[in-house]
């Protein structure tokens, strides 16, 4: 046993010389084992143990019992040792959750303090091939994918390790009892009172008994099988994501040629999109994944309303997800008067706009860009004004003698909806001169018969890439 958790170890790679390595030991067989093995090959591996354990207060003198086992344990081995007594039950209450779910949050918490505090670089967890099974099986019923069939990982974001992931039940017990370790034993795992229970101790069993004996690490090669596929899927995706998608600040933008990708392409597309916005995949479901592709093959415009409060939105075929209250941003929103000379900053839109005139007999270098535009100054007989679009606009572009309406110059421009009410206008008086980034009027383009330019610099936070 001992070497197939060293092969383990080395396999992922879960150790570097001189780490100091917290053990989550909660004084039942598993993390005993764990903390009892570590410590047997600390040496060989050139690493400092510390032990962490949460008495969660719901049995009591029990778990006051477990609390006291464990330290006396690791005073022995010379262990440091850590721990926190947490009303689990009120905890729970007061966020609405489960007692499971709390319990679990609790102890990673508490884990991620002490790490922070004494500087560790892992935390060992003592998940078994049992605990792997249970989740696998779990998850199959729940409907899972693949990625939930890969289940425990070994080893999980460089930090939580989990040494004994290839080590069933059994084994542990033996191992116990074989180095006279007596570890305190959980009643309430013995009760049929939460779902993971029930696997244990009737579905796993009655599948021994019935179908597999081995179906514990059958299913633990199942993961491993499918882990290798899974993670090629996950290297296609992500170059795929990198190509296909638009990361801005405040929302993401699938463009429409991801939608042609092979389906499970597309579908974790879309599950990193939305990780990116929200930070996870928390709520969201593969209905979600089929309503964003069904939405994206419907008209322009459409709209979808998903949890979390994150909205998509359909625009020419791409689309963007962000989050609902990031959109209407400029009600209430003043109009800025501008002044030439200086630099005008706008602080609540992190904008800076420099207005410089300039004789139309001075040599000059244009540098006009989306960003930097150039005016006929003689043609402007009123206050230069910073505003935002409202309704009945008009606009007369470079090479047309009439206006036209605002609203339809962005729908010829294909730019999207969500992005209409967040594009600064440049006017003159009643009369908008300058789309910023996109287009200038006809009414104050320079001529032959210039004789004073107005030059109008634009920087905001994502200029270059018209995100404003």
């Amino acid at each position: 046993m001992l070497d197939k958790v060293l092969k383990t170890i080395q396999e992922n790679s879960m150790f570097s010389i001189n780490d100091k390595v917290i053990i989550a030991v909660s004084g039942g067989p598993d993390s005993m084992c764990l903390l009892h093995i570590l410590n047997s090959i600390k040496s060989k591996l050139k690493i400092k143990l510390i032990a962490a354990h949460v008495n969660h207060c719901l049995r009591g003198e029990e778990a006051d019992y477990d609390e006291f086992y464990v330290k006396e344990f690791c005073d022995k081995l010379n262990i440091d040792f850590y721990s926190v007594r947490i009303d689990i039950n009120k905890l729970a209450k007061d966020k609405g959750i489960s007692s499971e779910m709390a319990g679990r949050a609790a102890r990673y918490e508490f884990f991620e303090k002490i790490k922070d505090k004494i500087g560790a670089q892992k935390i060992a967890i003592a998940h078994n091939a049992n605990d792997q099974a249970e989740t696998i099986l779990m998850r199959i019923m729940r409907g899972t994918g693949i990625s939930g069939i890969i289940g425990i990982k070994p080893m999980r974001d460089g930090v939580f390790v989990r040494p004994l992931i290839k080590v069933n039940r059994e084994e542990i017990e033996y191992y116990c009892e074989k180095n006279h370790i007596n570890p305190r034993i959980d009643k309430t795992n013995l009760e049929n009172i939460y779902g993971r229970n029930k696997v244990r101790l009737e579905l796993i069993p009655y599948i021994k008994k019935n179908f597999n004996k081995d179906i514990v690490m059958t299913l633990n090669r199942l993961s491993e099988t499918v882990e290798i596929d899974s993670d090629y899927l996950e290297y296609v995706s992500l170059e795929k994501y990198k190509l296909l998608c638009e990361e801005k600040e405040d929302k993401i933008i699938i463009h429409k040629k991801a939608f042609l990708e092979h389906r499970a392409i597309v579908t974790r597309i879309i599950r990193k999109s939305i990780s990116y916005i929200t930070g996870s995949t928390y709520n969201f479901e593969k209905k979600h994944v089929l309503d964003i592709i069904n939405i994206q093959i419907h008209a322009t415009g459409t709209t979808l309303d998903l949890p979390n409060n994150i909205k998509v939105y359909n625009n020419y075929g791409d689309i963007s997800i962000y989050f609902k209250n990031e959109q209407n941003i400029n009600e209430d929103i003043n109009e800025y008067e501008l002044f030439i000379g200086k630099r005008n900053i706008i602080p609540e839109k992190t904008i800076k706009i420099t207005l410089r005139a300039i004789d139309g007999n001075e040599k000059i270098k244009f540098r006009e860009n989306n960003f930097i535009k150039y005016f006929d100054y003689d043609k402007i007989k009123d206050k230069i004004i910073l505003r935002y679009r409202k309704k009945g606009d008009k606009f007369t572009p470079i090479g047309m003698n009439g206006s036209k309406k605002l609203k339809d110059i962005f729908i010829n421009m294909k730019i999207e909806k969500s992005l209409r009410d967040r594009i600064p206008l440049i006017c003159f008086g009643d009369e908008i001169s300058w789309i910023v980034g996109y287009r200038v009027s006809n009414k104050f383009k320079i001529g032959e018969n210039t004789k004073k330019i107005l030059e109008i610099r634009f920087e905001g936070e994502e200029n270059n890439e018209r995100g404003y």
